[in-house]
């Protein structure tokens, strides 16, 4: 009998603690969804020295990374 009690007794607990949460799950998918259109959209910038320059070099420690890697 003692335990229907408690068990009566915690459910308020957890309705308010779930409903707190839900509340802060909403309020901070609106405020990303405010934030997000200001931000705007970022753009890439690359001259064209930056657009020709070779990027990928296998070197030693790279080579070495794709010897201990193997099947």
């Amino acid at each position: 009998m003692r335990k229907d009690r408690e068990v009566r007794d915690a459910k308020p607990a957890i309705d308010g603690r779930r409903g707190f949460l839900k509340g802060a799950g909403i309020a901070a998918a609106a405020a990303a969804a405010v934030v997000a259109p200001v931000a705007g959209e970022a753009q890439a910038t690359e001259s064209r020295s930056d657009a020709r320059k070779a990027r990928y070099r296998e070197t030693d420690h790279v080579r070495r990374f794709y010897a201990t890697n193997r099947y």
